[in-house]
This record gives structure tokens, C-alpha cells and sequence, in this order.
């Protein structure tokens, strides 16, 4: 049965519900979709896709998020393929989109997050399952927030994505949202997605925390160094990427994972 359906870019699909040949190009929403029980409906994957560890190494790999290997693609003949917009390319999707049927997330908020796992649970066929991890992840981030004590009383983070050139979350950006409810305030914020700074820079940010992540750049302690001679009042710290910006169902650890950073 063919059945339309809507994506978080406007764009409208018609899919064969439920789907049984399902292909993800991200890594989190891959997480999701086990979480999700579909074990045989997932028939592809990308070369991120590290979670879960028995995925990973049984399903067919499409190439990398950004270098999809269209012909293993169309080779394993997906009746859905689930896509984001910042982590795939526009021209690869258009170009799966012209053979089968696609879904675009587009996620900058876990509002949003939250939103995108209700309707991949509705897309699949999974609607009561997504909806407990949704009300398991809405729980645990309303117990994260604490009570209003003032900017003053808030730590300024920075969180660094990339190094050469050094690179921050700045506003509009998933990871700032995670920012915001574990407490504390980026201060980038202001700043375009994914700014360059030097850290030079931040001695006027009044940086009280500096997060390191574990992707895209593969941040060590040997860079905690680096940093420490800049800014030596700041507390350094390497963070777990996935904990930050997976916007899937990972979400549920999360929320441990920040109040750990908090204590």
C-alpha cells in the first residue's frame, strides 16, 4: 500500500508502508532505527554508522554521508531511504531522490529531534515505539534543567569541533541546543553555524569551559595543552561527540552523560 508522507524539508513521498527495504545515511538515526526493531528491514548503511556494533559489521555499507556509493544504492533497490540535510549532500540526495523515495531530517533543536523520531516512527510503521523514546527523552531533559540562577551563575562554554582551523558550534546548531539545557551558555551563540576562531579570540569570551569532541575532529590530550596556554583559567575537558550531537535516540544516554559533565 502506497502512502504519502512528509519530510522536515516540505517535500512530499510516497512510500510503500510499511517499508521493508529501509537504507540510512546517518549515523544517529541508523541507532534509531534499531531502537525502532527493524533488524531485517535495515538493508544499508554508511561507513559511520558505528552503532549498533552488530550493525556495523553485518549490513551492506553505502560509502561515507558525504560520498554515497550511488550504484550499491540502487543495487540494493531501498523502498525508503532516510537522509539529513546538513549531514548528506543536496546533489547525492536529488540524485537518490530522482529513484526512490527519500526523507530528509533537518535538526537544529532537540524540540526538533524529538519531532523527527515521532515521525520516523510513524514513516516505519514503529509509531508507539517511538513515542516511548520519546517520553522517556523528554523526561530526562526535564529533570536536567535546573533552576534559573542568573547568566552570572551559568558556565560559558565553547565547544570545539575541528582544529586547523580551530572551529566551534556556534548558534542554529544542535549541539548549541545541548548547550543551553545542560545549563550553560555558548559563547558562540552568535555566531554562524560552524564559526573559525582563533584562541586568540576567545580571551574575551570569558570562556569558563572548553569541550573538545570526539568528532568530527578527533580531539586528544595533547590538545587540552594547547589550548590550557591560551586560556589556562578554563576548565578543559574531552567530550564524547556522539553524547552531544546525536540526535536520535542516543539522546536517552545523554542526558547521564551531561549531568556527569555538571557534578
Amino acid at each position: 500500500m502506497m502512502r504519502p508522507f512528509t519530510d522536515m524539508m516540505g517535500n512530499e513521498i510516497l512510500v510503500n508502508y510499511p517499508p521493508r527495504r529501509i537504507i540510512s545515511l546517518v549515523p544517529s538515526q541508523t541507532e534509531l532505527l534499531y531502537d525502532l526493531g527493524l533488524t531485517t528491514e535495515v538493508v544499508g548503511i554508511t561507513k559511520f554508522c558505528v552503532h549498533p556494533q552488530e550493525w556495523f559489521r553485518t549490513k551492506k555499507r553505502v560509502g561515507g554521508t558525504k560520498t554515497l556509493h550511488i550504484d550499491v544504492i540502487r543495487a540494493l533497490q531501498p523502498d525508503l531511504i532516510i537522509a539529513n540535510k546538513e549531514e548528506n549532500t543536496k546533489d547525492q540526495v536529488e540524485e537518490l531522490a530522482a529513484l526512490f523515495p527519500v526523507w530528509v531530517s533537518n535538526i537544529q533543536t532537540i524540540d526538533e529531534a524529538l519531532v523527527m523520531i515521532r515521525e520516523v516512527g510513524a514513516l516505519v510503521g514503529k509509531p508507539d515505539i517511538a513515542g516511548l523514546i520519546v517520553n522517556e527523552i523528554t523526561r530526562g531533559f526535564t529533570g536536567l534543567q535546573q533552576p534559573t540562577q542568573g547568566d552570572n551563575a551559568r558556565k560559558r562554554v565553547a565547544y570545539f569541533i575541528w582544529r586547523k582551523p580551530w572551529m566551534c558550534a556556534g548558534g542554529d546548531t544542535f549541539i548549541s541546543d545541548m548547550i543551553h539545557h545542560a545549563g550553560w551558555i555558548n559563547v558562540l551563540a552568535n555566531q554562524p553555524r560552524y564559526p573559525e576562531i582563533s584562541l586568540e579570540a576567545l580571551k574575551d569570551k570569558h570562556v569558563d569551559m572548553v569541550l573538545l569532541s570526539s568528532e568530527p575532529y578527533p580531539f586528544k590530550d595533547t590538545h587540552i595543552a594547547e589550548i590550557r596556554a591560551v586560556l589556562p583559567d578554563a576548565d578543559i575537558r574531552l567530550v564524547d561527540g556522539e553524547m552531544m550531537s546525536w540526535y536520535g535516540s542516543r539522546m536517552k544516554k545523554a542526558v547521564g552523560y551531561i549531568k556527569g559533565l555538571n557534578s
